[in-house]
């Protein structure tokens, strides 16, 4: 991968960010899977760092929550008889805040669905906000106790609670979600304004999520061996919609929007994020020298 110069990686990661599986750009690049794979790694630990580092003190009114299910390496009724399962192999979700106005992703988190994975999400996404938001998830009860433990009084909290039942795909056994009958709102904390308790935006981020990154996409082989290397991948779109990608509505990006970018970014950015990555770690490993009695330091 050392030999691709920065346009051959900013195309590889565009390709990456816009739903094309590894091996797919492999035909169309002719660069090995092992070089495409290193890549996505690379520059997904560099989106964490960025995001990590950037996206604090985010002035927003109403925040949405969700969970979106991805697998890895096997759908969780299929762990046990896999072979060679690693350990964190089967179901995986990934959870997402977004503001409802700017409609940035602010924080994001992969890991399981239970309490204790709601609590880091909550306290990631607490850290990150400016001022008091107005908070809606759905029905799920890990955010209960996640929200009180962040936030404590200072959230106007709500939840979005909707009913299912069967629909008449699924019914007959074909590939079909259960049909949403109703929903009903439920104050949980402080003063949530009526008219905003939705979830509406983020629920169609989890659709761009699914477009976006074939790890997603259901009935397909191309879901994430390693839970890491999903981490990963998620981690770099979230760069791409976030500072990348235009919004089609809002005509600029989610980071401008939000206030966070000051100009739109293109993939080339990533890729400098990337270079230096790479040059802190050459820097690291050689780390002070001598010369001449003097220390030098790289």
């Amino acid at each position: 991968m050392n030999k691709l110069d920065s346009a051959e990686r900013a195309r590889i990661l565009h390709l990456l960010c816009e739903g094309n599986s590894i091996r797919a750009i492999t035909r169309l690049t002719g660069v090995s899977k092992i070089t495409v794979s290193k890549l996505l790694i690379d520059a997904g630990k560099a989106c964490m760092a960025f995001h990590d580092a950037n996206v604090r003190q985010v002035e927003a009114k109403r925040i949405q929550v969700d969970e979106i299910w991805s697998f890895t390496y096997a759908k969780q009724k299929n762990v046990a008889k896999a072979k060679a399962a690693p350990a964190q192999a089967g179901d995986t979700w990934t959870w997402t805040a977004l503001d409802a106005d700017s409609k940035m992703i602010v924080s994001y988190f992969v890991g399981g669905r239970d309490g204790e994975c709601a609590m880091w999400f909550m306290d990631d996404l607490r850290s990150r906000l400016a001022n008091r938001v107005q908070l809606t998830s759905d029905g799920h009860r890990a955010y209960l106790e996640a929200v009180e433990g962040a936030f404590g009084g200072d959230v106007d909290y709500a939840q979005l609670v909707k009913i299912y039942g069967s629909s008449p795909e699924s019914a007959r056994g074909r590939y079909s979600p259960a049909e949403c009958t109703g929903a009903r709102k439920e104050r949980v904390e402080g003063s949530p304004d009526p008219a905003h308790i939705s979830t509406s935006y983020v629920e169609r981020s989890n659709l761009t999520i699914r477009m976006h990154m074939r790890r997603f996409t259901r009935l397909t082989n191309g879901f994430s061996k390693k839970v890491e290397n999903h981490a990963y991948a998620v981690a770099l779109h979230m760069m791409y919609y976030n500072f990348v990608r235009t919004h089609s509505k809002l005509r600029m990006s989610p980071a401008m929007a939000a206030g966070v970018s000051d100009r739109l970014w293109e993939v080339s950015d990533i890729v400098a994020l990337v270079v230096a990555q790479e040059a802190e770690k050459v820097t690291k490993v050689r780390g002070p020298y001598k010369k001449r009695g003097a220390e030098i330091s790289n």
